[in-house]
C-alpha cells in the first residue's frame, strides 16, 4: 500500500545516489541532471564545502528556537544584504513562506490590501501565495481565494499603468517567469513596475525564488536590469537542497515587522543556514558568477545552433543557466524520452522544455545534453 498522498506525478525513477551533475538510480543507471532539484542544487549534488559546513554545525547544535540570538543567522543575512541593495532578512523554510512573509509585510506596512501579480505567474501553493499566482489550474477546487489579488498581462506596461493607483499595496513579479514558461520580463516592463510603485506608494516585490542565488549569472536576476525592489524573496538555491527561504527587504520596512508580527519555528535553522553560508560563499564570488554567465551564453548558443533547422522548436529563451526550449506542441513525451536516454529536464507549461543544470555543470556535460536534446527533437520532427 502506498502511504503517501498522490500530490505529485512522480517519475518512474528512484534515486540511489547523486554527485555533481550526475544522478544514479537503483538499477545503477546514470543520468545527467539538468533539473538540479528544480533550481535547488546550484552547486551540484553533495558539494564537499556544503557537507563540511553542515557536519561542523551538527557537532555544535541543530535547533534551539528563535528565542535565542544566532550568529549564523547574522552571517548569512549579512551575505544577502551585502550582495543586494537591501537591508534586513527574515528566514523561513521555503519560497512559498518567503512570499507569504512578503505579502503580509506589504499589507501591514502600507495599510492597503490590493496586490497586483501577473498572468501565468507562480508564487506558491499556500492560500496567500496561491491567490498571488496567476494560473487557474493552481486555484481550481479550493473554493474562494484570499481577496484583492488581481492578475494583469505579463510584459504589458500599458495594462499595468491603467490598473495602478494609490490603493495598491504591492506589485509582485518574477523577473523570469519560471513555471509560466521561462519567459523573461522586458526591461521596459520591469522599470515601469518600479516607477509606478514609487509613484503610488506601493511596494515593489520581486520573487527571486527560482532566479536568485546565481542562477542567471548575477547574485539576483533583477540586477541585470538595475532594479531597486523593496523586497525580494529567496529559497531553492539558497541552501543547496537544505530547506531554507528568505525575505529580504529595505530598512524602512523593519518597523512593520516587529516582535509578534510574524515567525517560523524552523526558520533560520542552523543546519540549513550552515549550508546556505557555504553555498553563498562560493556562488557570490565574482569569478563564479562570471563563469555562470559564460556557461549560459555557451549553452544557449549551442542549443540555437543544434536546433536551428527544427521546425518543432520556436524559440530558445531565458538567461544564464535558466533556459527554455519553446516548441510547437506539447513536450511531455519528449521529456520522458530524454529521461529514458539519460538526461533529466523539466516542463514549464505544456510546450516548453526547461533546463536548470547545476551552476557547476561542465562544458562537456552541456555538450552531451545538447546532443541528446537534438537527437530527441529531430526524432520528434521526423515522426
Amino acid at each position: 500500500m502506498d502511504a503517501l498522498f498522490p500530490t505529485y506525478a512522480r517519475w518512474d525513477l528512484t534515486v540511489e545516489s547523486a554527485e555533481g551533475s550526475i544522478i544514479v538510480d537503483q538499477t545503477g543507471k546514470k543520468y545527467l541532471d539538468f533539473v538540479s532539484g528544480i533550481a535547488v542544487c546550484n552547486l551540484g549534488h553533495r558539494h564537499p564545502a556544503v557537507i563540511e559546513a553542515m557536519e561542523e554545525q551538527m557537532k555544535k547544535y541543530w535547533h534551539v528556537s528563535n528565542l535565542f540570538k544566532s550568529d549564523i543567522q547574522q552571517e548569512v543575512a549579512g551575505k544577502l544584504v551585502a550582495n543586494s541593495e537591501l537591508d534586513a532578512v527574515f528566514f523561513c523554510n521555503s519560497g512559498a513562506e518567503a512570499n507569504e512573509a512578503a505579502l503580509k509585510l506589504a499589507r501591514k506596512y502600507t495599510q492597503k490590501s490590493k496586490v497586483i501579480t501577473f498572468q501565468q505567474s507562480f508564487h506558491g501553493r499556500t492560500f496567500g501565495t496561491m491567490a498571488a499566482t496567476g494560473q487557474d489550474k493552481i486555484h481550481s477546487g479550493f473554493g474562494p481565494l484570499l481577496q484583492e489579488f488581481v492578475y494583469h498581462p505579463y510584459n504589458d506596461s500599458k495594462a499595468l499603468e491603467e490598473a495602478m493607483n494609490d490603493t495598491v499595496a504591492a506589485v509582485m513579479v518574477e523577473v523570469i517567469q519560471g513555471e509560466g514558461g521561462v519567459v523573461p520580463g522586458t526591461e521596459k516592463f520591469l522599470k515601469k513596475i518600479e516607477e509606478l510603485c514609487k509613484k503610488n506608494g506601493s511596494l515593489f516585490i520581486i520573487d527571486e525564488v527560482q532566479t536568485g542565488i546565481g542562477r542567471t549569472g548575477k547574485a539576483f536576476a533583477h540586477q541585470h536590469y538595475n532594479l531597486s525592489p523593496d523586497i525580494i524573496t529567496l529559497a531553492k538555491g539558497l541552501g543547496s537542497g537544505l530547506p531554507v527561504g528568505a525575505m529580504v527587504g529595505k530598512e524602512k520596512l523593519k518597523e512593520a515587522f516587529g516582535p509578534g508580527s510574524h515567525g517560523s519555528t524552523f526558520g533560520g535553522n542552523p543546519i540549513s543556514l550552515a549550508a546556505a553560508k557555504a553555498t553563498l560563499s562560493i556562488i557570490f564570488q565574482e569569478e563564479f558568477l562570471t563563469e555562470v554567465k559564460k556557461k549560459g551564453v555557451y549553452l544557449k548558443a549551442e542549443l540555437t545552433k543544434a536546433l536551428a533547422d527544427q521546425d518543432f522548436v520556436t524559440e530558445i529563451r531565458g538567461c544564464g543557466l535558466m533556459l527554455g526550449i519553446a516548441c510547437k506542441a506539447e513536450v511531455a513525451a519528449n521529456i520522458t524520452k530524454l529521461r529514458e536516454n539519460g538526461l533529466l529536464v523539466l516542463q514549464a507549461g505544456p510546450n516548453v522544455i526547461r533546463l536548470l543544470p547545476p551552476l557547476t555543470v561542465t562544458y562537456e556535460e552541456m555538450d552531451e545534453a545538447v546532443k541528446l536534446i537534438k537527437n530527441c527533437l529531430v526524432a520528434e520532427y521526423i515522426s
